[in-house]
């Protein structure tokens, strides 16, 4: 069983708006409202692949219920703790406007809730896997991702990471199974370049001997690098497609290389369900499906001559 970890859900409020002005009022020309989160993404995508999963987290206020609701209605299993006080997050992002949003700040969650959320984490065993991904909230410890890896040290499961900063670094030393930072968030963590797949790799091998057992780069139109356990590097083109919107890439690739993974064990297998998936949701209003998936993964395993020794 796969199992998630989202501590800040929330209900995406997804807008186009033509000609967007401040200071003036701006009608939207298109509307959608998802159940946001790096993680509910992920479960999404698992879901949409056959790959059995439950999502845990905190939740609170109708916002909160609106979210269960959702997730319910689309098939997904969720296991939230309901927060007595606050409020979930409603996140507003303008399409056409990449990268512009505004983003909640959701509610507080105490130590209490905190311990509550550890002890659902005693329920994982030999051969499932666990999903950190997204910031840690401001009033929770900077180190929580860290505390949860070290709650399930020696059970045999697999964690993988998607975050950045000191946030990542301070799994390293839990030596997670997957690490998928960007370019970027790579860039930003080791302070030097990564504009080329070979410099990426180069990259991806400091974290590796920092704990990491498998770093996988996404490199948005680039592609992507995947380090492997073996010490083998992976590169693969992007495929080719019109980006209708990036949001959830990055957490589908993650979802596509799990369900790789426990399909098959084998990393490039998947490395290519990871870009494969990444690259569906990006070419489509919503998220990765598995047609879709398994269309671009058909295009992809051709490129297998382009292993990168390390």
């Amino acid at each position: 069983m796969v199992y998630t970890v989202t501590l800040n859900p929330s209900l995406d409020y997804i807008v186009t708006v033509d000609g967007f002005s401040l200071g003036k009022t701006n009608r939207t020309a298109s509307e959608q409202m998802l159940c946001g989160g790096k993680v509910i993404n992920v479960s999404a995508v698992l879901s949409n692949l056959g790959v059995e999963n439950m999502a845990l987290g905190f939740t609170a206020g109708f916002v909160g219920e609106e979210i269960e609701r959702r997730m319910a209605q689309a098939g997904l299993n969720c296991d939230f703790i309901r927060l007595k006080e606050g409020c979930s997050r409603i996140n507003v992002k303008l399409r056409n406007y990449d990268g512009t949003e505004i983003n909640g700040a959701g509610p507080s969650v105490g130590p209490e809730e905190l311990e509550r959320l550890m002890e659902k984490l005693d329920r994982l065993g030999q051969g499932d896997v666990l999903v950190l991904a997204g910031s840690i909230p401001a009033q929770c410890p900077e180190n929580l991702y860290c505390r949860m890896m070290e709650r399930l040290a020696g059970r045999g499961v697999l964690t993988a990471v998607d975050a950045s900063g000191k946030t990542l670094a301070e799994t390293l030393s839990c030596r997670p199974f997957l690490i998928k930072p960007n370019r970027d968030e790579l860039e930003g963590l080791l302070g030097e370049r990564a504009s080329s797949p070979e410099e990426a790799l180069s990259g991806a091998e400091k974290l590796q001997r920092m704990g990491a057992e498998n770093v996988l780069v996404s490199m948005g139109g680039d592609g992507a690098v995947l380090l492997d356990r073996t010490g083998k590097g992976h590169c693969l083109k992007a495929p080719k497609g019109e980006l209708v919107n990036s949001v959830g890439a990055g957490d589908s690739m993650v979802a596509g290389f799990l369900a790789g993974w426990l399909e098959k064990n084998d990393y490039f297998h998947a490395f290519a369900m990871g870009v494969a998936a990444g690259s569906a949701s990006a070419f489509s209003d919503g998220l990765a499906t598995a047609d879709q998936v398994r269309s671009l993964y058909n295009g992809l395993t051709g490129q297998t001559s382009s292993s990168l020794g390390s």
